[in-house]
C-alpha cells in the first residue's frame, strides 16, 4: 500500500517534457469528453460512438466550409448560454 502510494506521488511528480506533455493531454480529453456528456449526446444517441462521431465530424465539415464564422458564433453564444445555465450546478454547496 506505502509502495503503491510513493509510486503514485513519483508519477504526478513527473516534471520530464514528454510525461507533462501527455498528462495534459489526458486531461485535455478528459475535459472534452465531459463536455460530450454535459451536452447530453451519449443519452441521446444511446451512447453510440459512431453517431457522436459522425456529429464532430459533421461539425468539423461546417468548419472548414464558407459559414465557418458564422458557425463558430452561433455555436459559441449557445455554449455560452449553456455553461450559464449549468453555473448553479457548479457553485459549491453550503
Amino acid at each position: 500500500m506505502a509502495r503503491h502510494r510513493l509510486n503514485a506521488k513519483i508519477a504526478r511528480d513527473d516534471k520530464r517534457d514528454w510525461v507533462v506533455k501527455r498528462r495534459e493531454r489526458t486531461r485535455q480529453l478528459i475535459e472534452l469528453g465531459g463536455l460530450v456528456a454535459k451536452a447530453g449526446l451519449i443519452d441521446l444517441t444511446d451512447d453510440d460512438r459512431a453517431v457522436i462521431f459522425g456529429i464532430l465530424v459533421d461539425a468539423a465539415a461546417r468548419l472548414r466550409g464558407e459559414d465557418r464564422d458564422k458557425a463558430l458564433l452561433l455555436w459559441w453564444r449557445r455554449g455560452a448560454r449553456a455553461f450559464e445555465a449549468l453555473a448553479p450546478e457548479r457553485e459549491p454547496r453550503a
